[in-house]
């Protein structure tokens, strides 16, 4: 769990999260999440997570669109291709910087045992659809 505090500017936040901080219950059973805390701070208007993969498991998910108005992809270890309607198939690697435009259809055709990502949605909890 975070360590957070307030300032004199408000609420702070220190992390101090270990590997065993990663857990297997977030949107796709093939990763891990490690939520860094920013929801709490925030009252929900911001989320931040580390994602990595589940080695062995592999991409299994439809495509589909997120209920956000914002959402930023960066890619700390491994790779993935995802493809994103109108603009076709990326193979994202370690240094990669992704907007997801809000609502644009996409989905994850593949990704390497050692993926890992931070994310940073607006707000932090969303709906997820299943689209044609």
């Amino acid at each position: 769990m975070p360590d957070s505090h307030a300032t004199a500017d408000g609420p702070a936040i220190v992390s101090h999260l270990g590997p065993d901080s990663f857990k297997p219950d977030g949107l796709r059973p093939f990763f891990e999440y490690r939520p860094l805390g920013l929801d709490a701070l925030t009252g929900g208007k911001v989320g931040a997570h580390v994602i990595r993969a589940r080695p062995g498991m592999h991409a299994d998910a439809p495509r589909h669109t997120h209920a956000v108005s914002f959402q930023f992809i960066y890619v700390l270890k491994g790779w993935a291709i995802f493809e994103y309607d109108g603009h076709g198939e990326h193979k994202l690697v370690a240094g990669t910087a992704v907007y997801q435009p809000p609502g644009i259809r996409h989905k994850e055709i593949a990704h390497s045992d050692d993926f890992e990502v931070l994310e940073i949605t607006m707000p932090a909890h969303f709906e997820t659809a299943v689209v044609a």
